[in-house]
């Protein structure tokens, strides 16, 4: 048994992937006989009303640090304005969250034995390894995402002196982790290719809750508050920015017509791109493209019951950096999906050995259009899909065995740690 502090940018009561999935791995290292203590921010990604009056937020260091109860585990909170276009308010945040839960790290929880500090932000490493050394607690760097990586893929980063900067804190933290995990094996490959210590990673994928989340019927309230229920549907659900590559959407639905049948999109969520997506779908000649705002977690299951397809999209180059989470929660709810990335992907890798779905290209819009007509005309193999993705999930990625990785992986630092100390 072992003191974990959970160092996370994202906590339940927000409402995001990586949230919901330190929740459960909270959870579950307590009920598997660890103290677990959270250090987060305050609600600001995506708000959920129902949730955070679940889990209300209790001053400590007054609005500049709160805590709160998550099902028995304390969790403290440190002030973050909410969604903001004001870069200088975002880079504010962000450096007070750092310094505020330091700070915090330092003097106000009790002293870890071992640390999970999931990535992004890449600069949680740096107040992990702060707190590490002066409080002689080891860290484990969980990369959900390979940062300054897809930034700069994207070119959303072009300033050299900016990327170098990075680049030397992104060595400075997996050289001073006592282990770092990382959720598909191409991500451990670019992380061995940057001459990160090959026994230091590991790969321990994300994982879905399969007693929380069970296929939904197609006809359910969100379908028939949609009018679904006579077109055949395909979901997009998360954020919308320049890392998804969501163009697709839009120009594959400019190509079907009414002799495809009535194919539906919906994107679903928020993010930097969403108005501009949301302003092409208006001017599409079938208005056959929704968009609709973030939509609590609560009504994920209907959501997926709702659509006959589901769409995972990474844009070009950004493949080996992540996996998102979503795909696991997709075929747990037993749908089959269409994954927009590149064929040597981990996600395009995960489609073909689960034989969930269909991959295709990001930017090809004419090959979606072409693979949404096939599953219209053959609705019975696509059914199949989604159950072999939930039979696969079922075998691969379930709730308790990622958990017992994580278990594992953590006694072991903490306890070698303490015999290094001795």
């Amino acid at each position: 048994m072992a003191n974990v502090l959970i160092l996370s940018l994202v906590f339940p009561p927000d409402s995001v992937s990586t949230a919901e999935i330190m929740a459960d791995l909270a959870l579950d290292l307590r009920d598997r006989g660890h103290s677990v203590t959270v250090l987060t921010t305050a609600p600001h990604y995506n708000r959920d009303a129902t949730a955070e009056a679940r889990q209300p937020l209790r001053p400590f260091w007054g609005s500049l640090l709160r805590r709160s109860d998550y099902q028995g585990v304390a969790v403290y909170h440190a002030a973050m304005p909410g969604k903001t276009p004001s870069v200088v308010k975002r880079i504010a945040g962000w450096v007070g969250f750092h310094l505020v839960s330091t700070i915090a790290g330092l003097f106000v929880i009790p002293r870890p034995d071992v640390m999970l500090v999931p990535s992004p932000p890449l600069s949680i490493g740096l107040s992990a390894w702060i707190i590490g050394t002066l409080r002689r607690a080891p860290f484990v760097y969980n990369v959900q995402e390979i940062y300054p990586d897809i930034a700069v893929n994207l070119g959303a980063l072009k300033n050299a002196t900016a990327i170098r900067a990075l680049e030397a804190l992104e060595r400075f933290v997996y050289r001073k982790a006592a282990a770092v995990t990382v959720i598909a094996p191409r991500m451990r490959d670019r992380l061995l290719a940057k001459a990160v210590v090959p026994a230091k990673v590991r790969v321990i994928p994300n994982f879905v809750d399969l007693a929380r989340l069970t296929p939904v019927g197609r006809d359910n309230a969100f379908s028939r508050r949609h009018d679904l229920g006579a077109v055949f549907s395909v979901t997009y659900a998360g954020n919308m920015g320049p890392a998804q590559g969501l163009d697709i959407v839009i120009e594959a639905a400019r190509r079907l017509t009414l002799a495809d049948g009535a194919i539906r999109f919906l994107l679903i969520g928020n993010g930097m791109l969403r108005e501009p997506l949301a302003a092409a779908a208006a001017a599409l000649p079938l208005r056959n493209v929704g968009v609709l705002p973030y939509q609590p977690n609560s009504m994920m299951p209907e959501i997926y019951g709702a659509s006959d397809v589901c769409l995972v999209a990474q844009a070009a180059a950004t493949g080996s950096a992540a996996i998102p989470s979503k795909v696991y929660r997709i075929m747990a709810s037993g749908r089959p999906l269409i994954a927009v990335t590149e064929a040597h992907s981990d996600l395009a890798v995960l489609v073909r050995d689960a034989q969930c779905g269909v991959s295709v290209e990001p930017g090809d819009a004419q090959q979606l259009a072409e693979t949404l007509r096939r599953a219209v005309k053959d609705r019975q193999e696509w059914e199949g899909m989604g159950a072999r993705g939930r039979a696969h999930v079922a075998a691969h990625y379930s709730r308790a065995t990622i958990a017992g990785q994580y278990d594992a992986l953590l006694r072991d630092v903490a306890g070698s740690a303490l015999r290094g100390s001795t």
